[in-house]
């Protein structure tokens, strides 16, 4: 499957995992099998995965497939928006400075923290009631 592709790239956000492969093309973005406005639901999203592309001004010029799995909608559009980033700097080398000064290689390491016990959630506590 990646042999008839030009760029690889592993995308990561919360807790999803995204794997994309670039082709030259028509720029068309496909998600799981589905077209990304299909798929993503918010026209924000859209906007989100479309960011290394329009960074590069190279809207239209690749077909993007991605397939991810894990956390929400989200977390899923971070990933993939890392993957195509990735997968272009996979393709050719020049495009990593432009991509790194828009900030778009950059992993976003923050998760949800886990809740503690005797606690309600990760820091909320019960209420207390003195008298």
């Amino acid at each position: 499957m990646a042999n008839k592709f030009i760029g690889y790239g592993t995308g990561r956000r919360k807790c999803s995992v995204a794997r994309v492969w670039i082709d030259n093309g028509d720029g068309g973005i496909e998600i799981n099998g589905k077209k990304a406005d299909s798929y993503l639901g918010r026209k924000v999203l859209e906007m989100h995965i479309n960011d290394p592309l329009v960074a590069l001004e190279a809207e239209g010029k690749y077909t993007v497939k991605a397939l991810v799995k894990g956390g929400g909608i989200t977390g899923q559009a971070g990933a993939v928006r890392l993957g195509i980033a990735r997968a272009l700097v996979d393709y050719d080398e020049t495009m990593r400075k432009p991509l790194r000064d828009a900030g778009l290689l950059t992993r976003d390491a923050r998760v949800k923290e886990r809740k503690k016990y005797g606690r309600k959630k990760a820091r909320r506590g019960f209420q207390f009631v003195k008298r």
